[in-house]
């Protein structure tokens, strides 16, 4: 029995030693790899659409597309359509710090056509919504073709991840450390962008779809100096939400209550200089109901003394039109158009008129960032004398 046991011990003493042995002894060369197979006519037509897509991305500006898909927020490539013939340039600004937000830095992408005149350009400030980012946004919207067309830049703040993880921008929370910091870092961002790029500061409109509606009706209540006039794309009425439950109850189901007491809450309307507002949503939306809108509209006739704190209209009139794609209502005021809402049938959560191959843009109804811009052309806010209406 020992002798066998001894046998087994030298065996396996012996296979450790063999082995170790062939460890140092120069490797075994590898197989040589076969030759690679040619390109096959699908293969050539592929590789020739990148090439040219390349020169496209150079020859406008635009980002290098990547050749592989990343995750579902970033697939949508950028095309050369989206980013039109202008300048696109990314980079981030460095806010000051608000309260509960130390390090304050915001991503933001700026799109600049190219210059006809001497005269200094408008802008338009575009806040995405949810799950979406700046390179989405604008190509969802397609608002810098229209940017060429009328020679306005067009300013694309980011909400960060670190602060939301689907970049909702937080506009039911107005601290500093929530939608009012976020708020502030947009507002030092604009005076930043309107100084270095030499842009018109009584021009500046402020736009946004969803949670970016949220955040622009937001600005426009409390830094009406900044902006002249605002762009809500099925957006929540303003001052009911204080909490992410809340906000989701509002979405479903508009305020519970009175539009007008809870501006009238917001801000003395004595004071307030008027801040004239478009307002589109779709009949169908199921994310943020249309309700909203409809209060929205009283908010914002409110702030332009178009009803008193009752409701009852003090002055203009009311024009309503119905269109094979909705209801457009304009209310005039000593002949100006002060608000206007989009009522977009068969339309859901999306950006009407927009590249449909983007989430949350549809090719459905009117043109919203035409209609916008037509809009806002007709509005300037003349500068305030000895106000930085810039800081926070």
């Amino acid at each position: 029995m020992s002798k066998s046991l001894t046998k087994l011990w030298f065996r396996g003493l012996r296979r450790l030693v063999a082995g170790q042995v062939e460890s140092f002894r120069a490797p075994k060369p590898r197989p040589a790899a076969k030759p690679a197979r040619a390109k096959t006519v699908k293969s050539k037509l592929k590789s020739g659409a990148a090439t040219k897509a390349t020169a496209t991305a150079k020859a406008t500006g635009a980002p290098r597309a990547s050749a592989r898909p990343a995750m579902r927020e970033s697939r949508v490539r950028p095309r050369a359509s989206a980013w039109a013939r202008g300048k696109w340039a990314r980079s981030y600004h460095s806010a000051p710090p608000t309260t509960g937000r130390f390090v304050n830095h915001m991503s933001y992408a700026l799109y600049i056509p190219p210059k006809d005149g001497p005269e200094p350009m408008p802008l338009v400030v575009m806040l995405h919504g949810c799950k979406q980012n700046a390179d989405e946004f604008a190509q969802g919207t397609r608002i810098n073709l229209l940017a060429d067309r009328y020679g306005f830049a067009v300013l694309y703040p980011e909400q960060s991840k670190h602060d939301h993880a689907h970049r909702c921008w937080r506009w039911y929370d107005d601290s500093g450390a929530g939608g009012g910091g976020e708020a502030a870092s947009v507002v030092s961002l604009v005076g930043a962008i309107v100084q270095q790029h030499d842009l018109d500061p009584e021009r500046v409109y402020v736009a946004g779809m969803s949670a970016g509606a949220g955040l622009a009706a937001f600005l426009a209540v409390r830094y009406p100096y900044v902006f002249a006039a605002v762009g809500l794309h099925s957006g929540v009425v303003f001052g009911e939400a204080r909490s992410a439950i809340g906000a989701m109850d509002v979405m479903r189901r508009g305020s519970r209550s009175d539009p007008i007491t809870l501006i009238d809450a917001a801000v003395d309307v004595r004071e307030y200089p008027g801040m004239p507002a478009i307002i589109v949503h779709g009949e169908l939306d199921s994310v943020v109901t249309s309700a909203n809108a409809e209060q929205l509209a009283k908010q914002f006739l409110r702030l332009n003394g178009f009803v008193d704190a009752a409701g009852n209209r003090r002055a203009g009139e009311t024009r309503e039109e119905t269109q094979p794609d909705g209801v457009v209502t304009d209310y005039v005021k000593n002949g100006r158009r002060v608000v206007k809402t989009a009522i977009v049938r068969g339309l859901g959560h999306s950006w009407a008129g927009g590249d449909d191959t983007v989430a949350f843009h549809s090719s459905k109804g009117p043109d919203s960032s035409a209609l916008m811009w037509e809009f806002f052309k007709h509005q300037r806010r003349p500068s305030v004398a000895a106000r930085d209406v810039y800081v926070a």
